[in-house]
Formats: structure tokens, C-alpha cells, sequence
């Protein structure tokens, strides 16, 4: 029984980002849940801003080498090698994971050691005793992308293989390893955030070995092989070291900003932190599900010289995209400040938080559907191998949104009109300082510029891709979209009159009613317009029910 769960595989992408959109959901829920818990006994003050600002460095490992590189790098070069010769790609994945853990060791030993300089550099703003925090608990979380670093070389396999379901369990448990620290670490002799940074790093832990049995299912063997010269790493630095400088740029981009948010008041880093992981919710249940689904495909298409089947699957992950994407964000925007109550509103998190927090997560919904749309786009420029022009159009929307998020901020804490303008839509008048704001419409304007650049590139790189039929969709969900809005302000209105919406029940069912009505009147709307995406949607539900 434990065998089949664990070597299920997958035969359809709407299948796989079904599995994988379940589990996300499930692994957002836990989020939600370790954010609600880390709210509650730490609120928005200092501990949370050490919190957020100690993830910097150990964040800039992981991106750098595993999301930057291993990540969009070893897929289709292993599916490559594999349709050659399995035995040699079996070797290759060896040298691989054998030089890439080394790499990894030094560079966290390396980063360990400077961390007291890029801790002053990240958070110039923070006392002497919460820099010193910031740097221990640096330090502590290093271990974690060491064990992220092999967990991916895994999770390629699993993904090259098809088997989705045993690898949407490894981000749950990693939240389960953070619940943990939060729960009985942090309350262990007073160890507070510090006990929670050991969570991250059971969290990492447990995120690898989840994975490891699968992959020996799937044929890997481990061999001790360690060679520079290897073909294979020769190709995969190549491959990467592009896509390894537009990361080195994003992750540079959040340090910009932890660093801007750190001069702002106390406060503002998590507040970005907590809005900046809400809206993460349905980009990981949507889109991040439909582009790693999809990803094995392209690549295979791409390497068999099946230019149809490639550009017929990027369409229909698209529009699927576009068609859960839009309604979702929408649906967060109208009902954010519910959202920050529900999750948020608790123990130390106080009313200003919750205001600040609802009016970034606001800001942040505008561009929620490029954001979801990124990875995919990215991930077919990675099938055929082409990691720099999404570099190069990654580097250009930092640099927009280092630019914007300096301009925001002093705009919003020195230019009365503009800031009173912005208290005024988004209903913060009391508030003196709203200047973290800046950070998320940054953020949202950069996420857009990005999406429309990749598109233009895309689009000369490849011709066609279904436009039509894209635009097409687009039109039928924006008019299901908007029924579906009107629909939940009228829900809104009509079910508070019988709930006390003061207490977390009131505002729970109040939201929870609202959102029901609203996604019975955008299916329903959907199916009425004949919406392609509504049909496959249904028919998948109706397969999965008959199973």
C-alpha cells in the first residue's frame, strides 16, 4: 500500500497540477496556520522583523544554487540523457548531487562567516541586540538550503517521472517542522524566535527525506563520483549561470527592500512578510502547480522536436492559469481585510497591523495573475534551454522595482499629497505612517512590465502560441469575473445583518458565505459563456469523482 502511494504516477498536466494543487492548498493551510501561530506570539514588532530579515541570506543560497540553477537546469538535462541512456543519466545524477552538496557546504561556510557584515548591510536600520538576533539566527538557517539543495536533485527525478504525489509532500512537512518549532521550541527555555529557526531547519530536513525513498524507486542508485569536468556540469553551470544572476538579482531586490523597510518603523518588514505569503497563496496553489505540471512535458516536447504538442501545452496551462488566477485575485482583493483578520488577527497582532497588512495584500492582488503566470512562461524558455533572455528580462524588472520602491517610500513619507491620496483608497487615515505600501506597489507594477516582457520575447522565440484562443478566454473570464465581484459585495452586505462580524466566527462565516456565492456565480457564469477551461475543469472533477 505505502509502495503504491509512494511510486503513483501521473498521466495527464491537469491531472499533475491537480495533485499538486491539492497539496499546495493543503501546505498553504499550514502556512496560513504557522503564520496565524508566529502573528499571535510574536505580532509585527522586532522578533518578527529579525525573523524575515534572518530568511535573507539563507534565501540567497537557495535561489542562487537550487532554484537558480539545479532547479530549472536538471530536468531537461536529465531527460535529455535519459532518452540516450538511462545508465549514464543514473551516473550523471551522482556527479550532480555529489558536487552541488560540496558547493552548497562552502558557500553556506562561506556566507556563515560573513554574516555579521551582510546582516549590518541588510538591516542598517536595527539595534545593536537585534542585529546580533538577526545574525545567530542567519546562521542557524544556513543548514536548511543545504538540505533543499539535495531535496531538488530528488524532486527532478520525481517531477521527470511523474510522481507529483509523493513530491507535493515535502513542502507539507516542511511547514509541519516549522509548526513544530513554533509550538514546543520556541516556549523551550524561552528560545522564542530563535526555536522557531530550529523548525526551519527540521523543516528542511524533512523536506529531503520524504523524497529520497521515490527516487530510489525510480532506478536512482547514489555511486560516490566527483568530477568538475564531467560533461553534464559543464552543461548545467552553463545553463544556469544566466538564470543564477536574474535570481542573484531578485534576491538582491528583497534585501533592497527589507533594508528600505527596516529604516520605515518597526513593523514593516513583517508586515510585508505577512502580506507578501497571502498572496502567495493562490500563486502557489495555481500557478506554481500548472508550470512545475507542465515543465516535464515541455521539456520532453521540446527535445523530441514536437514544436506542436509544446506550444498546444503551454496554452492549455495558460489559459487553466488565467481562468483560476483571475477569479482568485479578485476575490482576495475585495475580501482582504477579512483574510488578515481571519489568519492574522490575534494575540500581539493589533488593529494598525491588520490595516497596514490588508492595504499591501491590496496592492500586491493587482498584479497577482502575472505573478502566477511567471513561472510558466519562465519554465517554457527553460525547455529549450534558453535561460537568458528570462534573465535578462528578470534583471531589468529588478532594477524597475529597486527604483519604484525607493520612489514609493519617500513619495509616501514626504509628499503629503500622494500619501494622503493612497490613506484615502485604501481607507488608512489614522495611520501616521504608511510608507511599506511603496514596497508592494513596487512590487505589483515590476511583476506586470515583467509578464508583458516575457510574452514579447516568447512570442518572437516561438511565433503563435494560441493567442487567439488565450485572448479569447481572457474576455470570457474577466466577464465571469466581474458577475462573480458583484456577486460577493451583495453576499457581503445581505449575511452581515445576522452575524456579530466583531468576534473571528462572524467575520469567518461572513467571508466564507461571500466566497461560496461567488465561486457558484463565476462557475456557473463560465459554464453559460461555454468556457473551454470551465469544461476540462469539470471533466476532470466528474473522472476523478467516477474513479
Amino acid at each position: 500500500m505505502i509502495t503504491r502511494f509512494l511510486n503513483f504516477q501521473t498521466k495527464t498536466i491537469s491531472s499533475a497540477a491537480g495533485i499538486l494543487a491539492a497539496s499546495a492548498l493543503l501546505s498553504k493551510i499550514l502556512g496560513l496556520l504557522r503564520d496565524r501561530l508566529l502573528a499571535g506570539n510574536f505580532g509585527a514588532g522586532q522578533e518578527m522583523d529579525i525573523y524575515a530579515a534572518a530568511f535573507r541570506v539563507p534565501d540567497l543560497v537557495y535561489n542562487i544554487l537550487i532554484a537558480g540553477g539545479i532547479v530549472v537546469a536538471f530536468l531537461p538535462l536529465f531527460s535529455e540523457y535519459f532518452l540516450k541512456d538511462k545508465e549514464e543519466a543514473w551516473r550523471m545524477v551522482s556527479y550532480i548531487l555529489n558536487i552541488f552538496l560540496f558547493l552548497l557546504i562552502l558557500f553556506s561556510a562561506v556566507l556563515f562567516i560573513l554574516a555579521p557584515w551582510l546582516i549590518e548591510f541588510i538591516v542598517p536600520g536595527f539595534d545593536i541586540q537585534s542585529k546580533e538576533l538577526t545574525i545567530a539566527l542567519t546562521r542557524l538557517m544556513l543548514l536548511s538550503p543545504i538540505f533543499f539543495g539535495l531535496s531538488s536533485i530528488f524532486s527532478g527525478i520525481l517531477h521527470y517521472f511523474n510522481r507529483f504525489l509523493v513530491y507535493s509532500l515535502a513542502p507539507i512537512f516542511y511547514n509541519l517542522g516549522i509548526i513544530f518549532g513554533i509550538l514546543f521550541l520556541a516556549p523551550y527555555h524561552n528560545w522564542g524566535i530563535f526555536g522557531v529557526g530550529l523548525g526551519v531547519v527540521l523543516g528542511a530536513f524533512l523536506h529531503l527525506v520524504i523524497q529520497i525513498i521515490p527516487a530510489l524507486k525510480c532506478g536512482f542508485q547514489y555511486q560516490w563520483l566527483f568530477d568538475f569536468k564531467y560533461p553534464a556540469i559543464k552543461r548545467i553551470f552553463t545553463l544556469m549561470i544566466p538564470r543564477t544572476i536574474a535570481i542573484a538579482g531578485q534576491q538582491i531586490n528583497l534585501i533592497v527592500i527589507t533594508a528600505i523597510a527596516s529604516t520605515i518603523t518597526t513593523g514593516s518588514i513583517a508586515v510585508f512578510y505577512y502580506s507578501n505569503n497571502i498572496q502567495h497563496l493562490p500563486i502557489g496553489i495555481i500557478g506554481i502547480s500548472f508550470a512545475t505540471a507542465a515543465f516535464p512535458l515541455l521539456s520532453k516536447t521540446w527535445a523530441n522536436g514536437q514544436k506542436k504538442e509544446f506550444l498546444q501545452s503551454f496554452s492549455s496551462s495558460f489559459r487553466q492559469i488565467l481562468f483560476l488566477i483571475i477569479p482568485a485575485g479578485a476575490l482576495m482583493f475585495i475580501l482582504r481585510a477579512y483574510a488578515i483578520r481571519i489568519v492574522y488577527g490575534w494575540g500581539k497582532f493589533g488593529w494598525w497591523e491588520t490595516q497596514l497588512t490588508a492595504a499591501c495584500l491590496g496592492v500586491f492582488c493587482l498584479s497577482i495573475f502575472a505573478t502566477a503566470l511567471i513561472p510558466l512562461i519562465a519554465r517554457a524558455f527553460f525547455a529549450f534551454q534558453d535561460t537568458k533572455t528570462p534573465t535578462l528580462i528578470s534583471v531589468i524588472s529588478v532594477i524597475l522595482n529597486v527604483i519604484l520602491s525607493f520612489a514609493f517610500v519617500w513619495l509616501l513619507q514626504f509628499d503629503n499629497l500622494f500619501s494622503g491620496f493612497m490613506k484615502n483608497i485604501l481607507r488608512l487615515q489614522g495611520i501616521e505612517s504608511i510608507a511599506v505600501v511603496g514596497l508592494a506597489l513596487a512590487f505589483s507594477i515590476a511583476a506586470i512590465f515583467q509578464l508583458i516582457l516575457l510574452l514579447l520575447f516568447l512570442y518572437k522565440k516561438i511565433g503563435d502560441f494560441e493567442i487567439k484562443k488565450i485572448s479569447f478566454s481572457f474576455l470570457k473570464i474577466i466577464s465571469a469575473t466581474l458577475l462573480m465581484s458583484g456577486g460577493v459585495y451583495s453576499a457581503l452586505y445581505l449575511i452581515a445583518p445576522f452575524l456579530n462580524t466583531k468576534t473571528f466566527f462572524g467575520i469567518f462565516f461572513q467571508a466564507g458565505f461571500a466566497s461560496i456565492i461567488g465561486i457558484l456565480i463565476y462557475i456557473t457564469s463560465a459554464i453559460f459563456l461555454k468556457s473551454q477551461e470551465a469544461k476540462a475543469l469539470k471533466s476532470l472533477i466528474l473522472k476523478r469523482l467516477q474513479a
